[in-house]
C-alpha cells in the first residue's frame, strides 16, 4: 500500500465552503496518468492538482474527473497555497505547464495571492453554432473564443445569475467549454463588481465550475476593451460563487484571490 499527503483548498474565497475547491498532491515524482485521472474521478472535483518540484520552481498537471485539464487556474491558485502553509514555501512560485508556459503565484500575506497568467484574448466567433437558438432563446449580445472555451456576453448580470444551463445541449459545442458574462452585478453578498460570469464543462465532467481562473485569462482582456483599462473586479455568479480582482498586463493578466484549506488528509494507493 502507498500512501500519499492530499489537500483540499478552496479558491477564490476567504472562507471554506465558498469559491471553488481543488485538491492538490505534492509528489516526489509524477504517477501514472491512469492513477491520476483515477484520484481525480475519485475526488470528484472540477480539477485535482499534481505538483513536482523542479530546478527553478514547479511543475504543475490537472486532472478532472474524465481528462486532464491544458489550464486552470483555481487549482493553481489552490496548490501555491498549500507550498505557502503546509510546506513552507515563500517568494513567487513558478509553475511549468504543458501547454499555457509558466504561471506565477507570489503569496501576500493573509491567505491572499497575486496571480500572473498568460492573456489570452478572445477571437470572434464569426459564425455562431446552431445550439445557440436553444442556449439563448433572448438572445446575446456577442460571442467569442480562445483555444479552449466559448464565451458569450449576455445583455444583463441578472441574465447571467439566472440562466439554467442544458448540460446535454452544451456538450453538443464538443470539448470546449461555455462562459457567460456580462456587464456589472453584484457578489452574493451585494458587493458591486465590473463584471460577472458563469462556467460550463459537461463534456469535462464539470456541470458549472465555481471559480475559474483560466476564463479570467480571457475574460479581463475581453471586459478592458470594454470598460477601459484599470483593475477590474469580478465575481463568478455560480452557487458558490467565487471573486477576483484583475488588470491587463501587456501579454499577461494579473489576478488577485485568496484561498482557504478545507482538508489535510492521506490516500491510499494499491502496490
Amino acid at each position: 500500500m502507498r500512501e500519499f499527503k492530499m489537500f483540499q483548498a478552496d479558491a477564490f474565497t476567504n472562507s471554506v465552503f465558498a469559491g471553488n475547491p481543488a485538491a492538490v498532491l505534492v509528489l516526489n515524482d509524477w504517477l501514472p496518468e491512469t492513477e491520476m485521472l483515477a484520484i481525480a474521478a475519485e475526488n470528484n472535483l472540477a480539477e485535482t492538482a499534481f505538483v513536482t518540484s523542479e530546478a527553478d520552481g514547479y511543475a504543475i498537471r490537472w486532472f478532472t474527473p474524465t481528462q486532464e485539464a491544458a489550464f486552470c487556474g483555481h487549482a493553481t491558485l489552490a496548490s501555491a497555497h498549500v507550498l505557502a502553509t503546509e510546506f513552507g514555501a515563500t517568494g513567487p512560485l513558478r509553475f511549468a505547464t504543458r501547454e499555457v508556459g509558466t504561471l506565477i503565484v507570489t503569496p501576500e500575506g493573509n491567505g491572499r495571492y497575486g496571480m500572473d497568467l498568460p492573456s489570452l484574448p478572445p477571437t470572434p466567433l464569426h459564425s455562431t453554432p446552431g445550439i445557440f437558438a436553444t442556449l439563448f432563446p433572448a438572445g446575446w449580445i456577442a460571442a467569442c473564443r480562445n483555444f479552449e472555451n466559448i464565451f458569450v456576453e449576455l445583455a444583463s448580470a441578472d441574465e447571467v445569475l439566472t440562466y439554467v444551463p442544458d448540460s446535454a445541449a452544451i456538450e453538443t459545442l464538443g470539448p470546449q467549454g461555455l462562459c457567460i458574462t456580462a456587464a456589472g452585478g453584484h457578489t452574493h453578498d451585494g458587493k458591486p463588481v465590473d463584471f460577472v460570469s458563469r462556467y460550463f464543462a459537461p463534456a469535462a465532467g464539470i456541470a458549472e465550475d465555481p471559480a475559474t481562473g483560466s476564463t479570467h485569462s480571457t475574460l479581463i482582456p475581453y471586459w478592458t476593451a470594454k470598460l477601459g483599462a484599470r483593475p477590474l473586479s469580478a465575481f463568478q455568479a455560480s452557487p458558490r460563487g467565487g471573486y477576483l480582482e484583475g488588470y491587463l498586463a501587456g501579454d499577461r493578466v494579473r489576478l488577485t484571490g485568496r484561498a482557504a484549506t478545507f482538508m489535510r488528509a492521506t490516500i491510499c494507493l494499491p502496490g
